[in-house]
């Protein structure tokens, strides 16, 4: 509440002073750039030409600005600069009160410049409306950066960062010494594992002899038939086969 009474406050202080300066800059355009220069030559201002200009761009645009709440911290300085001038050039000396040319007039301008250029104009007015706009972009890009930090996996534009794992097929368990098995003697299931058939040179492949599921034994021959049946009846459970010596 307190604030909604500053808006409105300031929203009649700054349109009042601003439809005053207004006014003052309308009729020196009305009267001439010559004409306000010649009066400040009169009242004894230094450099009229560039008074007279400054006076009058200053109090016109900057009326305007006060009265649409655009840079009004900007307009309220110039307007203070040119109301001190008018003070200590023209009206400073000759008292306060209006009916003796004094300063009164000029030092309520003054004091209103000074205090919008303290407080500013509210939000009622385009600057209001800019920077509440402004703020509002920053706060959902404040809430959206927040939201893509807190996204798990997630970057700056929401595309997921972890790497994609390949699904791998179900591995079925198998029995040792049962068809299919790795690294079982015999195993035609499985290709160029140990014990596998089919490729030549390899352990239990074609053209190669030797225990079941291991290579040849480096520095000795290939083992013969008779070696072979003995390996064979030490490693069968039929109590049947007699041992034999190896034969060699």
């Amino acid at each position: 509440m307190r604030r909604v009474l500053f808006d409105v406050a300031s929203l009649i202080s700054r349109v009042t002073i601003g439809v005053i300066f207004l006014v003052h800059g309308w009729q020196k355009w009305q009267g001439g750039l010559a004409s306000t220069v010649q009066g400040f030559r009169q009242m004894g201002v230094p450099f009229p030409d560039a008074s007279a200009a400054f006076a009058t761009v200053a109090e016109s645009v900057g009326g305007i600005l006060l009265i649409l709440g655009l840079l009004v911290r900007l307009a309220a300085l110039v307007l203070l600069i040119d109301m001190i001038g008018a003070i200590v050039f023209v009206h400073g000396g000759n008292g306060v009160s209006l009916s003796g040319n004094g300063w009164e007039f000029a030092g309520a301008l003054a004091a209103g410049s000074l205090l919008l250029l303290a407080v500013g104009g509210g939000r009622i007015g385009l600057d209001g409306l800019f920077f509440a706009t402004h703020r509002r972009r920053a706060e959902r890009r404040a809430a959206e950066a927040e939201l893509a930090a807190y996204a798990p996996g997630r970057g700056e534009r929401g595309v997921d960062t972890e790497p994609t794992r390949p699904m791998q097929p179900p591995s079925v368990p198998s029995q040792p010494g049962a068809p299919g098995h790795p690294g079982q003697p015999g195993d035609s299931g499985h290709p160029g594992q140990p014990g596998a058939s089919g490729r030549p040179g390899q352990p239990g492949g074609p053209g190669h002899q030797g225990v079941p599921g291991q290579g040849v034994i480096p520095g000795q021959g290939r083992l013969s038939d008779d070696d072979m049946r003995d390996i064979d009846a030490l490693i069968s459970d039929d109590p049947q086969h007699p041992r034999r010596p190896p034969n060699r």
